[in-house]
């Protein structure tokens, strides 16, 4: 594992242009997995800094609806915030984050589908 990872997240505001912002997370993996279980689910959690961004962070996608309220991040004694979600292996999860004050952001580091969202399959 690096003991740094880079996150670049693009903030795009509906109707707003996208402004650049880095995330920075020393010796961590933004997005982990499990192995499949022997009912056929993966664990998927997310994960980002405690204070970046400031305020209250949520990952939304089609795994909830797009549901900003469904998956918090919490704050962890890691000084990480996160939050899982449990999923069928071979899934192709599309999601982004909203961070408080309707900005959405994406993990660069994994591909964007046809849509423009990042696309993981697990």
């Amino acid at each position: 594992m690096r003991s740094t990872s880079e996150l670049h997240a693009t903030l795009r505001p509906p109707g707003k242009l996208s402004q650049p912002m880095i995330l920075v997370l020393l010796g961590e993996r933004m997005i982990k997995t499990t192995k499949p279980s022997g009912d056929g689910m993966v664990k998927v959690t997310f994960s980002l800094p405690t204070n970046q961004p400031a305020g209250a962070v949520s990952v939304v996608g089609d795994f909830n609806n797009w549901d900003p309220s469904a998956h918090p991040l919490r704050v962890r004694s890691n000084q990480t915030r996160s939050v899982s979600v449990t999923v069928p292996a071979g899934s192709t999860l599309r999601f982004r984050y909203l961070a408080e004050g309707g900005m959405w952001f994406d993990d660069e580091t994994i591909p964007a589908g046809g849509g423009g969202d990042p696309l993981l399959a697990v």
